[in-house]
């Protein structure tokens, strides 16, 4: 990776600062419908310095390459790069690579960024002098599925307590959703591990922790997120996550807590109760009182939800809770990293 320089110091006054030019990375693949659009919000941010948009863009079974191809012709700010495997910690690393500025914004294809986002990162990287700064995964959902999603994706019952998930103060943070980066931190930690296909910004954000960086989390960067359409497609998204963060324990001990072990020990304690329930019926008392818990909970989180949305988010956090759970207690050691 070429080396650049780190980003200029702040200037005396807003009215004659000299804004950094910021490298936006983009991970893209099957993305035909919804690509311009995310270009076009990020290009149209309202930041004074320079901006350039990398997209690395993965092997698609639509038109995405000829949308990207087509993107970049139009607008110098666009490169494309490709990213044979697929991968999104591959996407990045090479998007990076290809970029040429000392900030880093990694946005997703399908994330609403508010149009003061880069921005508002600027300040805060000058500001606290941290690496890595990044605000609030703010889900917002259409279909009554997907707010039930949102909501329990917002809440403390569904996410425990990351400030990304469900806001809160600025501050140090373990990890905080995207990230504006400085290039240097990057280059320090040798950017994304490809060996992570989930959980790669967590065990990224560790090293740069690690390694002596500040992770700051900044709720003024709050950015819309499109949750899963369905319960298939949830089950998937967070058994996937449970399935990785046990790989990232594995490989840096010290790294799990209780918040972590809650959602695999609820399913084993659930069938537990169910196993020796046939000879032992109090045994069912484990997996009911669960039940009862989650009903409660969806009541006082569900406020002002619309019927329909409300009677799914009893089914959108047990779906959440067990299939982490799942996740984290089959997360198979072959998945470990060599070494």
């Amino acid at each position: 990776m070429k080396q650049f320089p780190d980003s200029p110091a702040p200037a005396s006054s807003s009215e004659t600062r000299v804004w950094p030019p910021i490298s936006i990375v983009i991970p893209v693949l099957n993305e035909e419908r919804h690509l311009r659009e995310a270009v076009r919000q990020v290009l149209s941010q309202r930041y004074a310095g320079p901006i350039e948009v990398v997209l690395a863009i993965g092997p698609s079974r639509d038109r995405t390459q000829e949308v990207a191809d087509e993107i970049a012709a139009d607008d110098p700010r666009v490169v494309v790069v490709p990213n044979p495997t697929g991968r999104t910690p591959n996407a990045l690393n090479a998007a990076i690579a290809a970029s040429g500025n000392a900030i880093i914004a990694r946005v997703d294809g399908h994330a609403m960024l508010p149009d003061d986002y880069l921005q508002v990162a600027v300040e805060t990287l000058e500001e606290t002098g941290a690496d890595n700064v990044g605000g609030v995964m703010a889900a917002e959902g259409v279909t009554p599925f997907e707010r039930a999603v949102a909501r329990a994706m917002t809440s403390k019952i569904g996410v425990g307590g990351a400030r990304f998930h469900t806001g809160g103060t600025a501050g140090p943070a373990d990890t905080v959703y995207l990230g504006v980066f400085r290039r240097a931190a990057l280059e320090r930690v040798g950017g994304y591990d490809e060996h992570f296909q989930r959980a790669q910004d967590w065990e990224m954000n560790h090293r740069i922790r690690e390694t002596g960086g500040l992770v700051w989390f900044q709720p003024r960067m709050r950015v819309s997120y499109r949750p899963r359409p369905d319960l298939k497609a949830l089950a998937k998204q967070y058994f996937h996550y449970g399935r990785w963060r046990r790989v990232v324990a594995r490989t840096h001990e010290g790294t799990i807590n209780l918040r972590y072990l809650a959602p695999p020990l609820a399913v084993l304690a659930i069938l537990a109760g169910l196993l020796v329930s046939p000879i032992f019926w109090p045994g069912l008392l484990i997996p009911g009182g669960y039940l009862a818990a989650i009903l409660a909970g969806s009541v006082v989180t569900g406020s002002g939800l619309p019927t329909p949305a409300l009677v799914r988010l009893p089914l959108v956090y047990v779906t959440m809770h067990m299939s982490w759970g799942w996740g984290f207690l089959t997360s198979p050691r072959r998945l470990g990293k060599p070494g």
